[in-house]
């Protein structure tokens, strides 16, 4: 048993900035929800339970004789004061500074970069951030936390109690049993909380699907024993006497809701067991609940959520779905049971074929566990699927917030490719915004006939990509082409060369071949303008030796003097740039610079017979496909000079 000092120690912090700041964001945009509270309290009860229940296993001491897993709701109506008291694994003093006088442990500052004043658009931030315990001062001006960790003695208990403002004071206690008691001492103008049957109808509505029983006092036996009862929870749980007085009820099921019948689980009770379990507050856009018997028996409850958490790109963030062996809860963020480009999936999967004292690293090592990843992976693209089929506002909801992290798809899980394939949605010159609305699937069967490949042009921007000197002649010939500007995509298409049996070409790189799109009078006349401007590529090729790989006359342009092309086997630009920011050294790559025949800038230059004006003009040329490519160049100042000099001799 820790030692404890027998004289209490008590003290004052103060909350971080950011974290006071995100506290009174929470109050404020949550106004028009406020019963979330009791959701919020009651869920980190039941997880408090749960852990409990698991380091029992390892250790049976922790677990009290008489103690059984419950939350315990008391109010009083004249203190308007409201008491919930979990049998849970408790906190040490450590556990409550670091819990609870911290809001975020990390990215909280990246989070409130996003905040815009407006309460409405706030309000969504919260859910992508998640509500947690500091809802309580919603509706409470004062909130007291009393605990002792499960395994310690009486009076190493810690009691907490702030205002929600800029501090909290922490102190020494004493606490008969181990676990947690909140106290919330209710705001003026929410004293209509204190009520029992305010109470019950919204544990009835948030919490009825819990696994844990969630008690109150009978309301026939709280009327009889009105007058001879204190309300103060904090002192009846340090009072065995005084709450011995009460009779107690369980007011939910206490019924697992992933162990019900899909029949009977309503679709309101899927909603509010997801904002119970992800402490978001919007609705999921789907789920999945399934029951898998035979060679392997699980219990599965996925979603699909609204929006993105705030942290999604944070690579060291909690991930994964929530895991229970044989009803016996786990572990939180069971990361192994997906693979990482779902990691926006959120749920329960619950196993009778894992031994209960199982622990991450053996669970990277089991083939029980490979065996439902694999299922699992597929019943996610199913959803998805089915999202994308049956509800496609939705899955545009879906892809907006979540479709950069199914783009590492293709990569990751190569079994599942193809589905996944599906499943991607591009911009194109189909469409006439820049929504990435179109999928492989639309894209093949508005295929021409003849068009043998599907063609697609990475760029650095929507707006770079539609306006690409690249797509003149697919304009003229009335070829789609998916336009591709997510930094991400050049990546995206190297691990997805193929699809539906059709290979995917970058319209940027190498020679351009049409297939059977090509007109055999254009071969040939392009044939004959070749050899009647060796001279010009001869010239060019002098002129920017050292920058290039090689000039040639282009079969793509119809309105742009020149544009850059890149060799089928080099690094394209997005690859670059993300090799350049992971600090990778980066070879270097040399366009091709190509030249339009037909152009009136290209037909004069190969007449200009001062070698210098000729220059000037194959440089300037050169820095524009450069730019319209989305590059920098080496130097602004001396394309700014050339093209001035240039401009002064025409007057």
């Amino acid at each position: 048993m820790p030692k404890t000092s027998s004289k209490p120690q008590a003290e004052t912090r103060g909350f971080e900035t950011e974290a006071k700041q995100l506290l009174h964001l929470m109050i404020h945009s949550l106004y028009s929800n406020k019963e979330i509270f009791l959701r919020e309290l009651i869920s980190n009860a039941s997880d408090a339970v749960d852990k409990l229940r698991f380091e029992a296993l390892s250790n049976p001491e922790l677990l009290a004789a008489n103690t059984q897993p419950s939350v315990t709701i008391d109010f009083d109506s004249e203190a308007k004061t409201i008491t919930l008291s979990d049998t849970g694994i408790g906190m040490s003093r450590d556990e409550v500074i670091s819990n609870l006088g911290t809001i975020a442990k990390s990215g909280t500052a990246a989070f409130l970069q996003g905040l815009t004043g407006d309460q409405k658009k706030d309000s969504q931030l919260i859910g992508q951030f998640g509500v947690g315990f500091y809802s309580a001062f919603i509706v409470a001006d004062t909130v007291e936390v009393l605990t002792r960790r499960a395994g310690t003695e009486a009076q190493s208990a810690t009691l907490w109690r702030s205002s929600g403002e800029a501090d909290y004071t922490i102190e020494s206690a004493e606490k008969a049993e181990a676990g947690t008691v909140i106290t919330l001492h209710l705001k003026a103008g929410e004293a209509d909380f204190a009520d029992g049957y305010r109470i019950r109808s919204v544990v009835k509505k948030y919490a009825d699907h819990l696994s844990i029983p969630v008690l109150m006092e009978k309301e026939d036996h709280a009327s009889e024993n009105e007058s001879d009862e204190t309300s103060d929870a904090a002192s009846t749980d340090n009072n065995p006497d005084s709450k011995a007085k009460k009779v107690y009820e369980a007011i939910n099921a206490a019924q697992a809701l992933w162990t019900r019948s899909r029949k009977d689980v309503k679709d309101d009770e899927y909603k509010e067991f997801y904002k119970l379990v992800t402490h978001d507050y919007q609705d999921p856009l789907n789920w999945s609940h399934n029951r898998v018997e035979g060679k392997l028996e699980y219990t599965s409850l996925l979603y699909i959520p609204g929006q993105a958490p705030y942290d999604l790109w944070n690579r060291d963030a909690a991930r994964g779905l929530k895991l229970y062996v044989q009803r016996v809860f786990i572990m939180d963020e069971a990361e192994q049971f997906l693979p990482l480009y779902l990691r926006f999936i959120k749920g329960v999967v619950d196993s009778n074929d894992i031994s209960l004292n199982v622990s991450r690293e053996i669970l990277q090592q089991d083939p029980v566990v490979d065996s439902m990843r694999s299922a699992l992976t597929k019943r996610a693209l199913d959803m998805l699927e089915k999202l994308k089929k049956s509800k496609p506002e939705d899955y545009a909801k879906f892809w907006k917030e979540f479709g950069l992290v199914l783009k590492e798809g293709p990569a990751e899980d190569f079994a599942n490719k193809e589905r996944i394939a599906k499943l991607l949605l591009f911009n194109s010159t189909h469409s006439a915004g820049d929504a990435q609305d179109q999928g492989l699937e639309d894209y093949v069967g508005r295929m021409k006939e003849g068009q043998e490949k599907i063609y697609f042009l990475v760029a650095e921007s929507a707006k770079a990509a539609r306006n690409s000197p690249h797509l003149e002649i697919f304009r003229k010939k009335g070829i789609e082409v998916l336009l591709l500007s997510d930094r991400i995509d050049e990546w995206l298409i190297s691990h997805l060369r193929d699809f539906d049996g059709k290979q995917l070409q970058d319209v940027s790189r190498g020679e351009l071949d049409l297939g059977k799109l090509d007109d055999e009078a254009d071969k040939k006349e392009q044939e004959e303008v070749e050899k009647k401007l060796e001279g010009l590529i001869t010239r060019v090729s002098a002129v920017l030796e050292g920058k290039v790989k090689s000039v040639r006359l282009s079969h793509r342009l119809t309105d742009s003097p020149a544009c850059l092309a890149v060799d089928d086997y080099d690094m394209g630009l997005q690859m670059r740039k993300i090799m350049e920011a992971s600090g990778q050294e980066v070879p270097e790559v040399k366009p091709i610079f190509e030249l339009n025949p037909e152009h009136l800038l290209v037909t004069k230059m190969d007449s200009e017979q001062d070698e210098e004006r000729f220059a000037d003009i194959a440089q300037i040329l050169f820095a524009q496909a450069t730019l319209a490519e989305g590059s920098q160049l080496d130097d602004p100042a001396e394309f700014s000079a050339r093209l001035n000099k240039l401009l002064l001799s025409l007057g």
